[in-house]
């Protein structure tokens, strides 16, 4: 394993990473300027979602039958990430504009475009990283993406305070140089490139590419040994439980317990550092213990802290000692979810061949991108019939629900070499 391969892939997650929280933060607050409903805001917040289960599993395995001088992934981030950049960066300026078609097929652009290259960015890793190590480059990988989401929250502040356009014109330009780093430093395997004597098809690549992807449908729910369908299935209910909790927290605090919403949100924000900063351990743990191992202690933190955390806040009157309880659970929380996240994606492609790999990492972004669309809409139904208590059960449900079905689970492990 290349440490230093590994931090510049890194960069190219850095990158991803750093954009879509400009992104969350500040497009729905553009889009209150044409004088949208919230409900269609948020409708038109999920389309990097239906772009995401869609386009990934399609352009991942598609980038697996893809031969160029460069290799098969590179030609989608030189495409995908140039034009995402543009996009980006002209949504400000399209608000400026005040023309809503034009914002629309300028953020239906961008988030085509941010489809394109975003499965083979990922595909690179297990690309150029022996099964033995990939718990631990995941997690090198994913602490690049926790820092990259980190200066997104604390630099695009007093960006956006001096001029709102510009977290997103020097955000767009981090995308670029980080994806630059990837394509110029990073090389693929020679049997993956296409010498200058030979012609590429797109026809075969076509053909091959929906093949594929029948095929790898046919591993999820035909395969006689049911480990991938319950690894996806596990990824798929453990992000519901995930997604419902960071979409409602800030929420729940204001008008359950009486605390600020800032204050929810820097709580979310403990949890979040504290998966970054243990989330390269969490790779040598995975690799040490067994993923399965370690995913299922990692649930099991989860579950506990959530526990934890309904019964402080039914049982305690003060505010102030219930954030101070949040931010400890929520912090060790952060342990344990490292502990999932970083095992997850190198189980999945170790269940599968080197030439599959693009489509298997398609196949982990739909089941997680999935959740994404379900888990807001599910829990504000609970919430809205039953009350704010109901957010903490749900997610306490959907993530035991994962453990349960991950026990079912009996391949992806490292694998012999």
């Amino acid at each position: 394993m290349s440490f230093k391969n590994l931090l510049l892939l890194g960069f190219g997650f850095f990158g991803i990473s750093l954009v879509w929280p400009l992104y969350n933060a500040y497009v729905p607050v553009f889009l209150k300027d044409f004088n949208l409903s919230s409900t269609v805001i948020g409708f038109i917040m999920t389309i990097d979602n239906l772009f995401a289960i869609i386009m990934l599993p399609l352009i991942g395995v598609m980038s697996d039958q893809t031969r160029t001088r460069l290799g098969r992934r590179m030609p989608y981030i030189l495409i995908g990430a140039p034009l995402a950049v543009v996009t980006f960066g002209l949504i400000p300026l399209t608000r400026a504009i005040q023309l809503l078609w034009l914002m629309m097929l300028n953020i239906i652009f961008m988030n085509f475009f941010m489809a394109l290259f975003r499965s083979p960015v990922i595909a690179l890793m297990p690309d150029i990283t022996p099964s033995e190590y990939r718990s631990q480059a995941n997690g090198v990988i994913n602490f690049m993406g926790g820092v990259g989401a980190l200066l997104a929250y604390f630099a695009g502040k007093p960006l956006y305070d001096k001029s709102y356009g510009l977290p997103f014109y020097i955000g767009g330009v981090t995308l670029l140089l980080s994806q630059l780093l990837v394509v110029l430093f990073i090389k693929e395997d020679e049997k993956y490139k296409r010498k200058s004597s030979e012609k590429m098809k797109f026809e075969n690549i076509y053909k091959k590419t929906f093949y594929e992807l029948r095929e790898n449908m046919r591993d999820v729910f035909y395969s006689k040994e049911k480990s991938l369908l319950f690894m996806l299935v596990s990824i798929l209910f453990w992000f519901i439980g995930y997604n419902a909790l960071e979409t409602f927290f800030t929420s729940f605090v204001k008008f359950n317990l009486g605390i600020k919403e800032s204050t929810g949100a820097l709580v979310l924000g403990f949890f979040s550092l504290t998966f970054m900063i243990f989330a390269i351990p969490a790779g040598f743990i995975g690799a040490k213990l067994g993923r399965r191992k370690t995913m299922s202690i990692g649930l099991s933190i989860v579950i506990l802290v959530l526990i934890f955390a309904f019964f402080v806040g039914v049982s305690l009157d003060n505010p102030s000692l219930i954030t101070k309880v949040y931010f400890a659970l929520f912090a060790i929380g952060g342990l344990g979810w490292a502990m999932v996240n970083v095992n997850s994606l190198p189980t999945i492609v170790d269940m599968t061949v080197e030439e599959k790999v693009g489509g298997y990492t398609g196949l982990y972004y739909f089941f997680s991108m999935a959740a994404n669309i379900i888990a807001p809409p599910l829990a504000g139904l609970f919430i809205d019939y039953i009350g704010y208590n109901t957010l903490f059960a749900l997610s306490i449900t959907f993530l035991t629900l994962s453990l349960i079905t991950l026990q079912f689970v009996k391949r992806g492990d490292i694998k012999a070499q």
